[in-house]
């Protein structure tokens, strides 16, 4: 039997067949050891053919996997050797961030940016909690919407608790198959709330002390939200350890830096201390947004 993974909890697996209905499913010993780099050897996401244990009842057994058409994947946060599949098959990302309560760094931004660039994933980046900014943080979010708008891609500034925005981006997700991903505390649970009544997802307050979300979503899972709309939920993501990039080919991935690299007058240009550097020079000259660049070298350092 065919079907998609809708629900990933470890070592068992949901999947939605193509007959509409949902098997519990484990995987058989091989393909866990297949790829030995990865933790998980399926993601939500995944179109995968299983056979039934019993004819009774709905468990499975998943015995392959079709090629992926992308997928979003980081480092293992406990074993830095290894990778982990957030998920796969998706037309669209939304990266929900917010500049207080908890603050999300641009490196945070960027690393996901530059994984989704690498995967040809399009990215929605939603600035949410609007409604809570002061009028010098109101300036802040439209300095960062300028620099991310000006690179191509598309900004949404938000509340989850105003219905006209919820309908945004309703719209920008339509018919398509998205993730929506970002720090725990975000509001990524509100949304979805918002955007499907039905789901009641549990949501959870900021620690009081740390002013930091706490994970109220522990596992990947795909939830519909109307026909042929679906959204794959996940764990809060604290950190975003990117995968080993050639330097060379990091710059690729940032949309505003390659126009400038191709000027360089070496071909393995790093864009970090070589001369006539035309990334560089364009910094200097205030072309490119300095943030952008200092994500560009933080990746650089981290996989050096």
């Amino acid at each position: 039997m065919k079907g998609r993974v809708i629900k990933s909890t470890g070592s068992w697996y949901t999947v939605l067949g193509d007959d509409n209905t949902e098997y519990n499913c484990r995987t058989k010993g091989k393909l866990r050891l297949a790829d030995s780099k990865l933790t998980n050897p399926i993601a939500v996401g995944d179109i995968v053919f299983f056979e039934k244990e019993d004819k009774k009842d709905n468990d499975g057994i998943i015995t392959s996997i079709e090629p992926r058409t992308n997928y979003l994947i980081r480092k293992s946060n406990k074993l830095s050797s290894r990778y982990h599949i957030i998920a796969s098959n998706i037309e669209c990302v939304l990266l929900v961030v917010t500049l207080v309560k908890p603050r999300t760094t641009t490196v945070f931004i960027d690393r996901i940016l530059l994984c989704a660039e690498a995967y040809h994933i399009p990215v929605v980046i939603i600035i949410n909690k609007s409604d809570l900014y002061n009028n010098e943080q109101l300036q802040d979010l439209n300095e960062l919407k300028n620099i991310y708008q000006n690179i191509g891609y598309k900004v949404l500034a938000i509340s989850a608790l105003d219905e006209k925005d919820i309908l945004k981006i309703g719209k920008t997700i339509k018919n398509k198959i998205s993730l929506i991903t970002g720090h725990s505390g975000v509001g990524k649970s509100t949304i979805l709330n918002k955007l499907n009544v039905k789901l009641l997802l549990k949501t959870q307050a900021l620690s009081k002390y740390h002013q930091r979300g706490m994970h109220s979503t522990t596992y990947a899972q795909m939830h519909k939200i109307d026909e042929n709309t679906y959204i794959i939920d996940t764990p809060g993501i604290k950190d975003f350890g990117v995968i080993e990039f050639e330097n060379e080919n990091i710059s690729l991935y940032f949309k505003d830096i390659s126009k400038y690299a191709v000027l360089c007058k070496f071909n393995n240009c790093t864009h970090v201390f070589e001369p006539d550097c035309k990334v560089i020079e364009a910094v200097e000259k205030n072309k490119l947004s300095n943030s952008r660049y200092e994500s560009y070298l933080n990746i650089v350092k981290s996989i050096d």
